[in-house]
């Protein structure tokens, strides 16, 4: 089914605040009703220009879905904030002009600061505009956006004005195949602080929980600092809501490749074989970005680039690439089989100690203004040693290594292969032939690429090392939206669609934090202090002989002249 959707006013629905929904007799036919809804939408908006949205295959398949054949209300806790506007409206808008958003769909923003419809939508538009070229369609979708302000994110009051209006709204969103009164969907997104998740949960939960349709809560990293905290979150959650209701994003979960995980590991055939302790000497996942804290050092220091990035991004990547085949890998039944492989993947991990870690710090870090201590021990690098103790993984190390201020912005998986069998008697008088890899790229351009040796070309037999890759942008037009969507606008369809797969359950998280905290706690009891390293390096200079001392891996720059410049070249294109 083809959804035609103009560019509808909040008049043209019949939302503005006040006006009772349009009349319905049991003598009209639906019909009839469809007809006298277009004409009065007509009428109350002559100035408008009609806009078609974009049909992508995508909005095709599922304009049978069942969310999309309903009514939504999404209430943005939060509204006013960074998240908000640099994030969750820019990925809703995206999902606006997809056309997979339902045509009755409403937005309310609510947060502590002052401000009405009108003021949230200009706060918002600058943001809008750049991440579509059509203002009609900004302007459409900011149609559907509204604010309320409370004193405090557990304003009771506050949040049942809020509702009473949303629901006022909902009554006018009719059926035209029955001219029954929709079912009413309620998302709420909690960009806020994690102390004050119980506080909105609360709120929610005793005036806003939609009694018709289903309701879903998006709630945003951190979960916690440790595993005390985290299990405080988890009490105060779990006490107001069930486990299905919760949805806890990870944005990573969202990016292209690690959504490729699934279909790369379990869809090819020469890949099982080899995907164990037999073919794989170790495996490293890296982040790094060329930048520091930039202004953000007081809420940076007090995380530390282990809780910021490896405890979560990194350790979910992890166990996608660790983990036994699920019983379901795809589908609207598969999220538990894919967690369930996941937690497996966590309880098998060792708890982590000081050995298993180096901690570096980018020069001139506490020289941001924001940060108070300027003997800040926060590491700003980390590498750890983690190992899997399943008879697939056994001795396999497992690295994770994260920084800031290093040298370029990257983050891979590299699988590294055992070395050829018999190659320094094969090939006498040559150096030790590198081992071969498989990396895969998450960004800046997903990719990836096996690295393998071959003879150097012309007369010599020197072996050089050379790379075979599938780049994302070669091979599809990433150009097009549905090929490319943000990791955001991808997991918040997958809430509406009810898939969780690409969310964090609540026994994965806590073993999570068990992995982690003793380490954490280890750091900041006895003040261990990180190594200096130089801001636009690639971290530590005594990282890479940690990572040799733990997987026997040298770092391996090297390869046929032209295949780095070649993936360099890629990348460019891309952008």
């Amino acid at each position: 089914m083809i959804r035609l959707v103009l560019a509808e006013s909040a008049d043209a629905y019949g939302l503005r605040v006040g006006r009772p929904p349009i009349p319905r007799s049991s003598q009209k036919s639906s019909l009839f009703n469809l007809l006298l809804k277009m004409v009065l939408s007509q009428q109350q908006r002559p100035q408008e220009q009609s806009y078609q949205l974009k049909q992508n295959p995508f909005s095709t398949m599922l304009s049978n879905f069942p969310f999309l054949q309903e009514s939504m209300c999404i209430v943005i806790i939060g509204a006013s904030g960074d998240l908000a506007k640099k994030k969750t409206y820019p990925s809703l808008l995206k999902l606006y002009e997809d056309n997979l958003l339902p045509s009755d769909t409403i937005i309310w923003g609510y947060a502590r600061s002052k401000k009405t419809h009108e003021s949230l939508r200009a706060h918002l538009k600058p943001y809008l505009v750049k991440v579509c070229g059509s203002e009609l369609v900004v302007d459409g979708f900011l149609s559907r956006c509204y604010y309320q302000s409370g004193s405090s994110y557990g304003d009771i009051e506050a949040y049942g004005a809020m509702m009473k209006e949303a629901e006022a709204m909902e009554s006018s969103f009719i059926n035209p195949n029955d001219g029954q009164k929709r079912r009413c969907n309620r998302l709420f997104y909690l960009a806020i602080p994690p102390n004050v998740f119980g506080d909105a949960g609360t709120a929610i939960k005793e005036t806003a929980m939609s009694i018709s349709g289903w309701n879903r809560l998006i709630i945003e990293k951190p979960f916690g600092r440790d595993l005390e905290s985290c299990d405080l979150l988890s009490k105060q959650l779990t006490g107001l809501f069930e486990e299905h209701h919760l949805y806890r994003i990870d944005h990573y979960l969202g990016k292209e490749m690690v959504q490729n995980l699934l279909i790369f590991r379990f869809g090819n055939a020469w890949l099982e074989w080899m995907w164990n302790r037999n073919a794989i000497k170790a495996v490293i996942l890296t982040f790094k970005e060329p930048f520091g804290t930039e202004g953000r050092g007081g809420y940076f220091d007090q995380y530390g680039i282990i809780r910021d990035i490896m405890q979560n991004h990194l350790l979910q990547v992890l166990t996608l690439l660790a983990m036994e085949p699920p019983i379901e890998a795809d589908g609207p039944t598969a999220a538990d089989h894919v967690r369930d492989a996941k937690v497996q993947v966590l309880r098998a991990m060792s708890t982590l100690t000081l050995d298993d870690c180096l901690l570096g710090q980018y020069r001139g870090y506490a020289d941001d203004e924001t940060i108070t201590n300027k003997q800040t021990n926060t590491p700003t690098y980390a590498a750890i040693h983690c190992k899997i103790n399943t008879p697939r993984w056994s001795g396999v190390p497992f690295i994770m290594k994260a920084g800031k201020a290093l040298n370029e912005r990257k983050c891979e998986a590299r699988i590294i292969l055992r070395d050829a069998p018999g190659s320094s008697f094969l090939f006498p008088n040559r150096p030790q032939l590198p081992p071969n890899e498989i990396v895969l790229r998450l960004q800046p351009n997903p990719t990836v690429y096996i690295k393998t040796n071959i003879k150097h070309p012309g007369f010599d037999s020197q072996p050089v090392q050379s790379s075979m890759d599938m780049s994302y942008s070669s091979k599809f037009d990433m150009a097009k939206d549905y090929n490319n969507p943000d990791a955001y606008t991808r997991l918040l369809l997958d809430v509406m669609r009810g898939r969780q797969a690409s969310f964090v359950r609540d026994d994965e998280l806590r073993r999570s934090w068990e992995i982690f905290t003793p380490l954490l706690h280890k750091i900041e009891n006895e003040d261990i202090m990180p190594v200096l390293y130089e801001q636009d390096s690639r971290g530590p200079a005594v990282a890479d002989d940690f990572v040799e001392e733990k997987t026997g891996y040298v770092h391996n720059p090297g390869s046929l002249p032209g295949v780095e410049k070649h993936l360099q070249n890629i990348q460019l294109s891309a952008l």
